[in-house]
């Protein structure tokens, strides 16, 4: 298992990388990307999802998403005895990632005296305070992602190099069409690694990490990846 738990920690920890680093260069004070826009961020994102499984799906699959190692587990497709060391490289390169994106925008974060501004930077937080409503809408969020990925993981023509791209374009949808709400965490590893990270790192002037929030981006995307599960075997 060593090679599959490596793989999904360096691709969790690219991940990380450059998608809490485009909402590090949107977010951050004196960044050149300061005020850049949502479009900016899905698209990151999206592009970061591309690097990640392209790099490592030959080791691993790409799970890179606990969800996604409990959604395929679910269905069928997966161990369930191998989903706990999944998760665990899952969310080491997740902190891995966060801390490599507070190294690099370390002056950025010392220079912006948003507080909420730098927790974005590291987990997602809801445009509105509604646990049940914000369960929700990161439960339909995976659940588009994991039915996705189910559905797209075995194509009928390879693309080749590209077999990642679809993967990418799904989620820079998601986080189009579904992030207003939560932020699209829609990966617990994600979420909860980088929180860990921002409630540790020495970052002047940061407020508390949000625990009171943090159940929703694991909880609700445990839900979703289950649920997209239970309907992917349906038409099996």
């Amino acid at each position: 298992m060593m090679a599959p738990v490596l793989g999904e920690l360096i691709g969790t920890f690219l991940l990380v990388l450059l998608g809490n680093g485009v909402v590090a260069n949107v977010v951050l004070s004196k960044s050149k990307g300061n005020n850049s826009g949502w479009l900016t961020i899905a698209a990151g994102w999206g592009v970061a999802l591309f690097v990640a499984v392209y790099a490592v799906a030959a080791s691993s699959g790409a799970h890179l998403n606990p969800a996604v190692s409990i959604g395929l587990a679910a269905a069928g497709k997966f161990s369930w005895a191998d989903v706990p060391v999944y998760a665990i490289g899952q969310f080491l390169g997740a902190m891995l990632g966060a801390l490599l994106v507070w190294i690099t925008y370390r002056q950025h974060f010392d220079q912006t005296a948003d507080p909420d501004a730098q927790l974005a930077a590291f987990c997602t937080g809801p445009a509105i305070r509604s646990p049940v409503d914000n369960l929700v809408a990161e439960a339909v969020g995976t659940f588009v992602l994991v039915f996705g990925v189910m559905s797209i993981a075995s194509p009928q023509a390879s693309l080749g190099a590209l077999d990642a791209l679809p993967v990418a374009l799904l989620l820079f949808a998601i986080g189009l069409s579904l992030g207003g709400p939560t932020g699209f965490a829609v990966n617990p590893a994600r979420d909860l690694g980088p929180r860990i990270m921002h409630a540790i790192l020495p970052i002047s002037n940061k407020r508390d990490s949000d625990w009171g929030y943090a159940y929703v981006p694991v909880i609700g995307p445990t839900i979703g990846g289950l649920v997209a599960a239970f309907v992917f075997s349906l038409l099996k």
